[in-house]
């Protein structure tokens, strides 16, 4: 069929199957119009057609423009919306994969405050607001690998975290970045439970917060993150596990020490602070060799090889030049 919206003459033929890749490809279209300057009074109605067409349709637009980052868009198609939204891992409201989709609508995200403090000249409470002013929003295809053996590919929505870390202007001593998750028992029913220790803790050494590819991220999709995914911001980082990028951040702190985070806590034998996507180095409970890709690879297909550093070796591979990836992993 054909949307024609009268006035600006903007046509576009849209499928009754509506795929990510088509989905994808309009957005395209529309960034192409509006680059010619014809598209403003067809953007919010397009805005509202791609929400929809993501099998949300009650969610917020949120909508990156092209990255120049390399390595930014990967060419693999994406995992479906309902399978990224979920299949998750979000252990404030669940242990079971299906458990955050389901809990996670008790989570209160405005008002929303980030504070950043620690060995910084300008330390600050952000409000959400200000965050999303910050800088330039960019749509990034990034690959996700779990520490579990299982692999999707999701489009993001946000900026590189070096943007906020130059603008509060870390001191000489700040060596390390740690990032905590709101721990709220009124509203993340599981936490206080024994699985972890609350809050969540994470963090990175400053040069891989420094990375470009290190997104601090507000969107997926082309949507507001749902609050299942780590709403309202979070980090990710493609070329690590996906246990390193804390969701729903509520602060970040700058320090000399290497943080002590959740999971290295929990096991430190079997959570390494790096983390880093290695085939190989295995977890003590599995190979980490292959891995499954949700939505396309079934329990009993053959399984997809692991790339090195999530297939970001070429972008990331000099931050760890000369270091034992088998002891510091």
């Amino acid at each position: 069929m054909l949307i024609k919206n009268t006035a600006n003459g903007f046509t576009h033929s849209v499928s009754s199957e509506i795929t990510p890749q088509r989905v994808y490809e309009g957005r395209r279209d529309m960034v192409k119009l509006m680059a010619t300057g014809v598209a403003g009074a067809a953007l919010a109605s397009w805005a509202g057609r791609e929400a929809l067409a993501q099998g949300s349709g009650k969610l917020a637009p949120l909508v990156g423009g092209k990255s120049a980052v390399a390595g930014a868009n990967v060419m693999e198609k994406p995992t479906a919306y309902k399978d990224a939204s979920s299949y998750n891992n979000f252990y404030e409201f669940g242990t079971d994969k299906a458990d955050p989709a389901q809990n996670a609508h008790t989570l209160k995200t405005t008002p929303w405050t980030v504070e950043v403090e620690g060995l910084v000249k300008k330390p600050a409470k952000y409000t959400l607001e200000d965050l999303l002013k910050l800088a330039p929003m960019e749509e990034r295809i990034y690959r996700l690998r779990c520490v579990e053996g299982w692999s999707m590919v999701i489009p993001w929505v946000g900026y590189s975290l070096s943007s906020l870390i130059k603008l509060v202007e870390p001191t000489s001593s700040a060596k390390y970045v740690e990032f905590v998750t709101l721990a709220d028992p009124k509203t993340m029913p599981f936490v206080g439970s024994r699985v972890l220790q609350w809050p969540y803790v994470e963090g990175l050494r400053m040069d891989e917060a420094m990375h470009p590819l290190a997104l601090l991220t507000f969107g997926m999709y082309g949507e507001v993150l749902p609050n299942q995914n780590g709403a309202p911001v979070r980090m990710v980082l493609p070329w690590k596990y996906g246990f390193k990028s804390g969701k729903s951040i509520v602060k970040i702190r700058f320090t000399d020490k290497q943080p002590a985070t959740a999971w290295n806590k929990a096991a430190a034998n079997e959570y390494g602070f790096f983390s880093n996507v290695n085939p190989d180095v295995d977890h003590p409970r599995w190979s980490q060799a292959t891995e499954r890709r949700i939505g396309e690879d079934g329990l009993f297909a053959k399984k997809r090889k692991t790339l090195v550093f999530n297939g970001y070796e070429a972008q990331v591979g000099q931050l760890y030049a000369g270091m034992d990836l088998k002891k510091n992993f």
